[in-house]
Order: structure tokens, then sequence, then C-alpha cells
């Protein structure tokens, strides 16, 4: 399967510059100059990655995030040049997955898309395709998840959290297992970002959001109640 990558992104060089590594790794490729263009190729195509500047003109990436999310989890790395550490957690507040700073490496986003594409599209589900406990129940070829019978829609990295925990009941996991595991690389934030993360999480398991444990200064496990 080839992947299509929305890039959106009003900086002309830069925009070409991220499209030809794309390119050039096999992917297909759109490309956006603001916001309510991204939305109706999002709209119009089968879109399997977004990268997304925040500041657009038209309608800001903010926006633009928080409308897909009312209807796709499709992976989101969001780019910035603000530095403020409560912009990255509003990005992820809002649904992203992965947030990258300008100035940045073309070859660094590059691997960081291919990681979250790697995990959402390709990496193998266990045998039995289902993981279910205590009402909630994992179907990896859908990648749907049930809480009680209801579906409830998580983004790329909500759904990578619960399943690793689901996987591991019982065993405390750091947060920085949780970072290894989730983007693969080093990452130079603080433990708000996985903070935020868990927070959204059980904010849509409901009734079933103390299944996630917090370990004090060291993690968190899941366990069924």
């Amino acid at each position: 399967m080839t992947e299509t990558i929305l890039i959106v992104e009003d900086e002309d060089i830069l925009r070409e510059i991220v499209k030809d590594y794309f390119i050039n790794e096999g992917y297909g490729v759109l490309e956006a100059i603001d916001g309510k263009q991204a939305l109706n190729l999002f709209q119009q195509h089968d879109v399997h990655l977004i990268i997304l500047d925040i500041m657009l003109p038209e309608v800001d990436g903010w926006s633009v995030c928080r409308r897909i999310r009312k209807t796709s989890n499709v992976p989101i790395i969001m780019l910035t040049a603000r530095i403020d550490e409560d912009d990255t957690l509003l990005g992820f507040e809002l649904g992203a997955d992965d947030y990258v700073t300008k100035p940045y490496s073309p070859p660094i986003l590059l691997a960081r898309a291919k990681r979250l594409i790697e995990s959402r599209y390709r990496m193998k589900e266990p045998a039995d395709h289902f993981l279910n406990s205590d009402g909630i129940v994992i179907h990896y070829p859908s990648r749907k998840v049930k809480v009680e019978g209801v579906k409830i829609n998580l983004t790329h990295t909500e759904f990578e959290i619960l399943s690793y925990l689901m996987q591991n009941e019982g065993i405390v996991i750091s947060r920085e297992q949780l970072i290894t595991k989730i983007w693969g690389y080093e990452y130079a934030g603080d433990d708000r970002t996985i903070n935020t993360h868990i927070r959204n999480l059980r904010n849509k398991l409901g009734k079933k959001s103390s299944s996630i444990i917090t370990v004090v200064r060291t993690g968190y496990k899941y366990e069924a109640q």
C-alpha cells in the first residue's frame, strides 16, 4: 500500500523540501497552503498522515486539528515555530500525535512520520485480533475500541497507549517506556506530554477510566476494576 501524506505548510520552499523527502521514500503527497484547503483535501482524499503547520492563513492549525478529530483518528504531526511548552500541550489536547518545532531536520520529520505509519498501518496485530478486559475491547484489524459495547474514538497515540497498558496488565509502565514505545526516539519535552494523553484517554474511557492507575513518580499501569 502506498500511503498518502497531506503536507499543510504555507512556506513554499519548506513545503517543497518536505514533499521531496516523502516522494523519494515512495509516499504519495498532497499539498495545502492554508487550513481551508487542507480540510477540503482531507475530505476528498484517503489520507494516511497529516503534517500540519499551526500558523496558517484562512484556518489555523489548531482549528484544522480540532475539526479533523471530530471524524478521524488519522495520525497528525504538528509543526510550529513556537517553543512554548503550553502550545505543545494544547496540540496534544486537541489530538495531535507528535509535535515538531521549527527549525527542524526534514530527515528527522520523515523518520517520525514513518514511525507513526509503521505502527498505525503496518505492524502486525496479536494473532487473536482482539484484546478484551473488563468491558474494554480492542479490535486490532480495525483499530476500534469499545467500552461496554459502545465505540469510542481514540487518536493513534491514545490507541497505542491503551493497547500497551492492557497488554501489560498489572505491570507498572514508566513514562520513559511509554515514550520509547509510542514515539521511538529521544523526547526533548517533559512528562506533561504523556500526562495529557493519559488524561484524554481517561476522559474517553468514562466509567472505566479508573482502570488506568497512576503510580506516583513512576508511571502508569492497567488493572481491570
